[in-house]
This record gives structure tokens, sequence and C-alpha cells, in this order.
């Protein structure tokens, strides 16, 4: 009895193996397929996807980063401010001739224009040494404060004061008159001028070795730092 109880409960795992393998699909007696067809066809590109946490997400994310890093800008050369003063206009006129020569952009270089007014003084002299003496021995009994000079047009003498119009040296002369000094009277020391500045704000030292090697259009002036 137990023999035929064996027997049969090993004819039923065979039967079922058999089912379960799909070995009886063509008496059919196959199990039932658990598939679900309309989600496979719903996915969108599935190759595409990837582990957001796995080795190759992380060097994906890396590679993107570096290329997205912005390029290190080019660095633009340093510059600095120098200039040239005491041209004359005529001088001006060629160095302007001289730099437009070089190419260098005009927005890199300007001239400006001063004018220096007349200096006038109270003029004593002309006087050589002994009279020179006598006459600061006659100043400093008087207080009266004194430097010596030499004027192309007059010589040497002696300047009580210096002023920048000729108004105000004829009023000094009546100051100095009313302390007992008959002999003095207004000159020029030196007339008006006029000058002309040669100013690079922004240049780059080769621009400025540039400027520098024009020679004879610099009028023997060198650039100087501005002030």
């Amino acid at each position: 009895m137990l023999r035929l109880v064996a027997i049969a409960l090993l004819l039923a795992n065979a039967v079922y193996f058999a089912w379960t393998q799909g070995f009886l699909a063509g008496l059919g007696l196959a199990p039932v397929q658990q598939s679900e067809p309309e989600r496979l066809n719903a996915q969108i590109e599935p190759g595409t996807l990837r582990l957001l946490n796995g080795p190759r997400a992380e060097a994906e994310d890396v590679a993107q980063a570096t290329d997205a890093t912005p390029s290190s800008p080019e660095v633009a050369p340093a510059t600095s401010c120098w200039q040239a003063s005491g041209f004359t206009a005529p001088q001006a006129d060629a160095l302007r001739a001289a730099l437009a020569s070089t190419g260098l952009n005009e927005a890199l270089w300007q001239f400006s224009e001063a004018k220096s007014s007349g200096r006038w003084i109270v003029y004593m002299g002309r006087y050589n040494d002994e009279q020179m003496a006598k006459k600061k021995g006659e100043l400093r009994e008087l207080k009266i404060e004194f430097r010596e000079v030499n004027l192309p047009s007059a010589g040497p003498g002696l300047a009580l004061g210096t002023f920048s119009s000729e108004e105000s040296v004829q009023q000094a002369l009546k100051d100095v008159a009313r302390k007992g000094v008959r002999t003095a009277r207004a000159a020029l020391e030196r007339p008006e001028s006029v000058s002309w500045t040669l100013r690079l704000p922004a240049i780059t030292d080769e621009q400025r070795t540039s400027i520098e090697s024009l020679g004879e259009s610099l009028a023997g002036k060198k650039l100087q730092p501005c002030e």
C-alpha cells in the first residue's frame, strides 16, 4: 500500500514539473504567462534609463560638470598713465604726427594746453658787486625782504617782490616807496607763455616703449608717471 502511495507521489511531482516547464503545452496544459505588454509599450526609450547612484551616472555627472565649467577669460595687459610736458606749439604738432604714424589709437593719447601768466617783480639794479652789497644793507635796515636776480634785459639786481600781473607790481612799487625806496621799478622777469602736455591715460609697457623710441619727436622730453 505504501509503495503505491510513493509511486503516485513521484508521478504527481513529475507531471507538475513537466507542466511548470511547459512540456505539456502541446496538450493544452501550460501555466498562464504573467506579462504586462501594455506597460512595456508605454515605456519611452527604455534603453536610455540609468541608475541615479550608479558609477556610470557619477562619471557622467563629473564629465558634465567639467564641460559646464567656464574657461578662464584672457587677462588684459596691465596699463598705466604717463605724461610729458613743456612742449611748444610746433613741438606738439610734430609729436602728434609722429604718434599718428605709429598706428597708436588716438583714444590713447591727448594734448592739453597750459597757459602761464607773466611774472613781474619790483626790481632794483643794475648793480656791480659793491653796489649790490650796499643796497642789501640798506634794505635790511628798512626791513624789506629781497632776493638776487639776473634779468636778461636788465642785468644783476634785487627783486623786492614777485607778482602775477602788472597791476599788482605797480601797487607794490607804491608800497616800497612809502618805506623809503625810491629807485625801484617794475620789470618782467618771465613773459607769458603757452606750453603743451602729452597725456597717455592708459598704455601698456610695450606701447610706452614704442612712444619713447620716437626720439627727436619728443624734443628731449621724457615720459613721467601721471601725477
